[in-house]
């Protein structure tokens, strides 16, 4: 294989070999040297947000004079390039970096300046005329720079993939629900027959979860849409005009949509990961519901003839290798293994946000990728649960035709026969393979018409005077 073509530039620590036509420098080159850990990279959403973050600097470091008008201008197309897509490739540093995310910083200010630079018809890695620190940088510091982009980056993903997809979701099971109304099956709880309920009862148990979890995740976009630029270094706002933070956040409130804010302590905000632990937390919570909703899909669809088998779930792929015409769980499969992940991830974050020391925290990297996958992840299980299976459920004949041979219908004489005497027709049922109704007759004084009104299993569903 023959030898990558090398530009030599020169930095603060010395001079180092960049690849000849990378856009990002040698910052950029020492810690893609200095970091071969994974293959994994901070990604689309990330790349954006950072570079709606530099853009936005350009634009008022442009409108209070800091920086020249000529080299702004050609900071905010690079921007955009970097916000559109373009240059993803260009932003090698691994997730497994310096804690602060400096790398990545470096990575993005370079790659701007270098976008720049090709734009005033400079040479690639010359620094010049726009520098990454000087120019791109000016007014920030990683430390403010990163956490603002982690906020940011998340907050837009719940907006506008997270919510809507939840609401989607619920949307789904709603419907299902009304459609499900009128079928009455067997309860359960323990695993064991219980009363008779609703079919659409159950799904509007799970809409309803869906719909918390969208309370959940809205709580996590506000948590995230205080951002702590202005802090710079250590939260001084060194090297930062008094203005900067406040019009930078004006306009990435105008970009985005989502309601951000400055926030009233940067001490705490540089120094903590309080807000993304909080945000990953909703995150979890959301996960274990719809890895509820999930299993309960799969145990409802099990069988199709030994297993319960009240729902009939959409064939997607067939499910076996050896077993002709198997067909399993696979969408609602997927999800509780997403579920599993986001649940694995907020350890990660729980983790990553104690690690900080006195100014600093040293794991904003891996919480930024954590807390952005767990984002996207949910956001796509949850749009893929409701278009390939909710919408496609069907009822069976199944819980309908097997509720009056349930146990658990004798709650409705206890009222009438007392507590000891229900519990006796239910043990004399399971001994003898009898249906409550059946032993009522013959050890009560009632008669059959008085028992199909008490034992009429859509009486059972809600409650009566």
């Amino acid at each position: 294989m023959a030898s990558q073509e090398m530009r030599l530039e020169r930095d603060s620590m010395g001079e180092l070999e960049v690849p000849i036509n990378a856009y990002y420098g040698g910052n950029t080159r020492r810690a893609e040297l200095n970091f071969p850990i994974s293959n994994l990279r901070l990604g689309r959403s990330f790349i954006k947000a950072i570079g709606q973050i530099k853009q936005s600097a350009a634009v008022v470091n442009l409108q209070l004079g800091e920086i020249d008008k000529k080299i702004a201008n050609a900071i905010i197309d690079a921007s955009q390039r970097v916000i559109d897509g373009e240059f993803d490739d260009q932003f090698v540093v691994d997730v497994f970096q310096t804690g602060s995310g400096t790398s990545t910083n470096m990575n993005s200010n370079e790659v701007i300046s270098n976008i720049a630079i090709e734009s005033l018809g400079g040479e690639l890695g010359s620094r010049s005329p726009v520098h990454p620190n000087d120019h791109v940088n000016k007014g920030q510091s990683s430390n403010d720079v990163f956490p603002s982009t982690i906020h940011l980056a998340a907050a837009v993903a719940i907006k506008d993939s997270l919510i809507p997809a939840l609401n989607e979701l619920e949307d789904s099971l709603r419907k299902k629900s009304d459609e499900f109304w009128e079928v009455v099956k067997t309860g359960r709880t323990h695993l064991q027959d219980a009363t008779p309920i609703r079919l659409g009862q159950e799904f509007l148990g799970y809409a309803g979860q869906i719909e918390f979890a969208s309370k959940r995740a809205e709580k996590a976009l506000a948590e995230l849409s205080v951002l702590a630029l202005g802090g710079t270094a250590v939260g001084t706002g060194i090297g930062m005009h008094p203005e900067f933070a406040t019009r930078v956040i004006n306009r990435l409130r105008e970009m985005t949509g989502v309601n951000l804010s400055e926030t009233t302590n940067h001490f705490q905000a540089q120094s903590t990961l309080d807000a993304a632990v909080a945000a990953s937390g909703e995150l979890k919570s959301i996960a274990v519901g719809m890895m509820k909703i999930s299993n309960d899909l799969r145990w409802l669809g099990s069988g199709p003839r030994a297993g319960i088998g009240e729902i009939s779930l959409p064939e997607v792929q067939p499910g076996s290798s050896i077993m002709p015409g198997k067909v399993n769980p696979v969408i609602a499969e997927s999800v509780t293994m997403v579920s599993a992940q986001v649940i694995g991830n907020d350890t990660t974050i729980s983790i990553a946000g104690q690690s900080g020391n006195f100014e600093l925290n040293v794991m904003m990297p891996v919480a930024a990728h954590n807390l952005l996958e767990s984002i996207d992840l949910l956001a796509s299980a949850a749009v893929n649960l409701a278009r390939q299976c909710i919408n496609g459920l069907i009822a069976t004949d199944k819980g309908p035709a097997m509720v009056m041979q349930g146990l658990a219908i004798c709650t409705a004489l206890a009222p009438i026969i007392g507590y000891d005497a229900a519990a006796g027709i239910a043990h004399n049922a399971a001994e003898t393979g009898e249906t409550i109704k059946e032993v009522a007759l013959r050890v009560t004084d009632l008669n059959e018409v008085q028992l199909d009104e008490i034992l009429e299993p859509l009486s059972m569903t809600e409650p009566k005077a």
